[in-house]
């Protein structure tokens, strides 16, 4: 699976960015994938910001974002996305969507679980 980032930048504490992700995904469809956002700041470990179901039945996001981040995809473009307002310094890291091939409706909580990862797009906030 080919996995391509877009759409960061900087913007100002409060502001919104919108990230995209993109899939390739050979001879199975999103349905069969978990995928997910998730982020790394300088000298921090990667972390989970929102994680979707094969089948798009189930979200899940930590509370640090709940609330202003939403995950939502385009099947037909296989595409992955998630809309980030009220943004804050803190939020400052490179983004990175993954998928993991599953069973029906299955969320992968773990990042070891996801086996494929894009290159990263990177979020500043200023304040």
């Amino acid at each position: 699976v080919q996995v391509t980032e877009s759409g960061g930048g900087l913007v100002q504490a409060g502001g919104s960015l919108r990230l995209s992700c993109t899939f390739s995904f050979g001879g199975l469809s999103f349905d069969d994938y978990a995928v997910g956002w998730f982020r790394q700041a300088p000298g921090k470990e990667r972390e989970i910001m929102a994680l979707m179901s094969s089948g798009g039945t189930k979200i899940y996001y930590p509370d640090s974002v709940k609330g202003r981040f939403t995950i939502s995809r385009d099947i037909y473009k296989n595409a992955l996305y998630l809309q980030m307002n009220a943004l804050k310094p803190e939020d400052t890291a490179m983004y990175y969507c993954a998928a993991g091939a599953t069973s029906w409706r299955s969320c992968l909580s773990s990042l070891a679980e996801y086996a494929d990862w894009g290159q990263g797009t990177q979020v500043t906030v200023s304040s």
